[in-house]
């Protein structure tokens, strides 16, 4: 297979435009620099070896130290962060790419030591988690979480709209809300962590209200081209769970569409698990949205290139493939193996399992 393939053809997502339809995913790392979270220069090369993605979707970065759940992890609301964000974008524009950064709010997926006054994590009921988070110390249980008082929900809206017109001044091609992987978008979206009993709880358009609303505002402070989404209807990660996703999925999805969002990206099945978890119409999900459709999770060459090549999606996100392959997109167009990546330095750390990968053209000249 060639460049023939769409899997290897430009797309315009909204109003970016990919060089290709292979996307890197937002993959976690916990090296931002250690008290202001602001990326540094290893970060900087880092997105820089990856820049022939047809789009970077950068690491997930918090809105506000509350959104914080993991140590090191990269914020988007500070003037320090927003420095650090342009040294990465324009590394990545000068190397021919586009980058969206990932907007995010964990919620309850949080621990107090990294709470501003080591208070509670927030989600929209106060229903623990019953995962573990990334601390100084190592991995931990999360902490008990607190309901969100219905007064706080606005001021989470503008950090998420504050969020994307700093991205914008950084230098970003567009901004992902993360709305998947039991996040707090996602905590409101599905029964297992949402049991309010107002606007924001209970029937389908009250616990998809805040997702749309967010949307909305973001799209508001940039504009819809620029904006996509991550969603996750049937993972269980960090202890979701949804018995019936099928109809908020499609009415989250719809209304996304009306937005005229410039992508919806989906983890189809478990995040980095079974993509037949559960049974999911991701078709009629798709057509709900009626834009352009990113999937993920567990994708082969073969897999993306028939996916693309059938119209059932227009892009192919690729997350731990990336880590391990800054040269993804041509081992892909050529069908080289890929590199295996280093478990044990994925989360902390330096250069080691982070810039020192090799690539086709490190083995030739070898």
């Amino acid at each position: 297979m060639s460049d023939s393939s769409p899997l290897f053809q430009p797309l315009t997502a909204g109003d970016i435009r990919l060089a290709n339809r292979i996307v890197m995913a937002p993959l976690t790392r916990n090296r931002a620099t250690p008290g202001t979270d602001a990326p540094r220069d290893i970060n900087v090369e880092y997105y820089r070896q990856r820049a022939a993605a047809g789009l970077i979707v950068s690491e997930g970065s918090q809105i506000s130290q509350q959104a914080q759940g993991y140590i090191w992890t990269p914020g988007i609301y500070t003037d320090a962060q927003v420095e650090g964000w342009k040294t990465v974008t324009d590394a990545v524009h000068k190397a021919g790419g586009r980058i969206v950064i990932q907007l995010w709010h964990v919620g309850r997926v949080s621990h107090v030591s990294l709470q501003p006054g080591e208070q509670a994590p927030v989600g929209p009921s106060a229903v623990p988690a019953l995962t573990r988070t990334y601390v100084e110390s190592g991995f931990v249980d999360v902490s008990e979480p607190r309901a969100l008082e219905i007064s706080e929900i606005p001021g989470i809206v503008q950090d998420f709209a504050k969020a994307a017109t700093r991205a914008r001044d950084a230098g970003f091609d567009g901004v992902e809300i993360h709305g998947a992987n039991g996040y707090l978008l996602d905590q409101f979206m599905k029964e297992s962590a949402n049991q309010r009993t107002d606007a924001y709880g209970g029937s389908i358009e009250n616990r998809a209200r805040l997702t749309l609303e967010i949307a909305e505002a973001v799209a508001k402070a940039w504009s819809p081209g620029r904006v996509g989404i991550r969603l996750s209807p049937v993972t269980p990660a960090n202890g979701i769970m949804e018995s019936n996703p099928q109809p908020i999925f499609e009415h989250v999805a719809k209304k996304l569409g009306e937005m005229k969002l410039a992508f919806m990206h989906v983890i189809e099945g478990a995040t980095g698990g079974p993509r037949d978890n559960m049974p999911f119409d991701y078709a009629a999900m798709k057509d709900a949205f009626g834009g352009v459709y990113i999937a993920n999770n567990g994708y082969t060459r073969d897999l993306a290139i028939n996916a693309v090549g059938s119209g059932r999606a227009d892009a192919i996100a690729f997350g731990k493939a990336f880590i391990a392959n800054p040269d993804l997109v041509e081992r892909l167009r050529i069908g080289a193996p890929l590199n295996e990546g280093d478990q044990a330095t994925y989360y902390g750390g330096g250069v080691k399992g982070y810039l020192d990968y090799p690539t086709l053209a490190d083995a030739k000249a070898a």
